[in-house]
């Protein structure tokens, strides 16, 4: 088995001026008359983003804090693997596995770390302290560069199964995400549910989200182009239909990532603006901004996922996540219901991309904990750090031995 090899992150100074250099030389598109993002990135806001990166950003002291983590780099069949490894200060901490997605880094996680490694620090129960393993997932951040065929959803869960079991010693551990992470999380309770102490998902997805066949669709459930028929929501959840529909007339994105990265990914590597545009914008419309993205998110975390994709070159690797989904599709470990049989909490942010029925939940996976919160969108731990540490906490809390 590999040996992690502790990797503090240090962008090289020449890669930084070349940043700077291609920054202070941006080309910007045409403007839209009365522009209002209704035709995509706000082009005077990405004017005063990309001074801000030029004239005050200090990539360095962010770097001297993302360095406060422990940082490892390993390699596993093939596909290098950067992970934060936090050890947990209680008196028996529980080994916790979280994910993030696209377009996020490991760095939105950075508010609930802390929390959840030491909670005696922050106000809580040394008793439910966890060791927190946080993944890069491949060919995102300083987990590249990948050059593997392949890798998706399904094969990061087998990855990383090895990384928690072989490479850390964990016999049985606990995993949460969102985004891609929440369909890693899912893979996981379902393909290695004995390995698995629970699940917490923000974004509740059938695993053949991507599939044209639906083989895991629970018995009495009806589906509709790859969704919940709208019959199956209940009353409280009629709006949900609707935020459905609205994410898909805006995936776009989606259809150019799993159809032709790497021509978006040529524009993406070449483009630290246009890196900037292609994944802030949707943490405008995905998380819960109210169209308004500094309500949610400080230019200096905007410019530092951007920078982390940008001086690591994986826009283009990011985006070939979505096409080797469909390249390599899911497949079943087992025809059984609940299709995740390790023990399952759902946290539904109504801002979310998509919004799952719960009758579909509760037949879907092995039902523990489910909570509709007030507010929050796709960015959980980043948006409403208190209330997915509340959710992380009460649901492990009942697994814990």
């Amino acid at each position: 088995m590999p040996i992690p090899t502790p990797y503090p992150i240090h962008v090289p100074l020449e890669v930084l001026d070349d940043l700077e250099d291609r920054l202070r030389r941006t080309r910007y598109a045409l403007d839209v008359p009365g522009d209002d993002w209704s035709y995509g990135f706000d082009s005077h806001y990405l004017r005063e983003l990309v001074t801000y990166w030029v004239e005050d950003y200090d990539f360095r002291a962010v770097e001297a804090r993302i360095n406060e983590l422990q940082h490892f780099r390993t390699t596993i069949d093939d596909v290098p693997l950067h992970f934060v490894h936090e050890r947990g200060k209680g008196p028996d901490p529980m080994p916790l596995l979280l994910h993030h997605g696209w377009p996020w880094t490991f760095w939105d996680y950075r508010k609930v770390i802390g929390p959840l490694t030491d909670p005696a620090a922050h106000g809580g129960d040394p008793h439910q302290s966890f060791d927190v393993v946080l993944c890069s997932l491949p060919g995102f951040g300083f987990s590249g560069p990948l050059t593997r065929r392949g890798v998706n959803f399904h094969v990061t869960a087998d990855i990383e199964h090895t990384l928690m079991t072989d490479v850390l010693g964990y016999d049985r551990f606990g995993t949460a995400g969102g985004d891609w992470g929440a369909l890693i999380a899912a893979q996981l309770g379902h393909k290695f549910a004995s390995s698995i102490i629970g699940v917490y998902s923000h974004l509740p997805m059938p695993l053949s989200l991507y599939l044209r066949e639906h083989l895991d669709v629970p018995p009495g459930i009806r589906f509709t182009r790859g969704m919940p028929d709208p019959s199956e929501y209940g009353q409280d959840e009629q709006g949900w239909v609707e935020q459905n529909a609205r994410f898909v007339r805006e995936s776009g994105y989606s259809h150019v990532q799993r159809s032709a990265p790497q021509t978006i990914g040529a524009a993406l590597a070449d483009s630290p603006s246009g890196q900037l545009a292609w994944i802030a914008e949707k943490r405008l419309s995905w998380a819960d901004t109210g169209r308004d993205i500094t309500s949610v998110w400080t230019k200096e975390d905007l410019i530092t996922a951007a920078t982390i994709y940008w001086v690591t070159n994986t826009g283009a690797s990011s985006a070939r996540y979505y096409k080797e989904t469909m390249a390599n599709p899911w497949k079943p470990s087992h025809r059984r219901f609940p299709v995740v049989e390790a023990p399952t909490a759902l946290g539904v942010f109504p801002a979310d991309i998509q919004l799952m029925p719960r009758r579909w939940s509760e037949k879907y996976h092995n039902h523990q904990q489910y909570r509709v919160h007030n507010r929050g969108g796709h960015f959980a731990p980043y948006e409403q750090p208190q209330i997915y540490l509340e959710d992380v906490r009460t649901f492990f809390a009942t697994l814990r031995c």
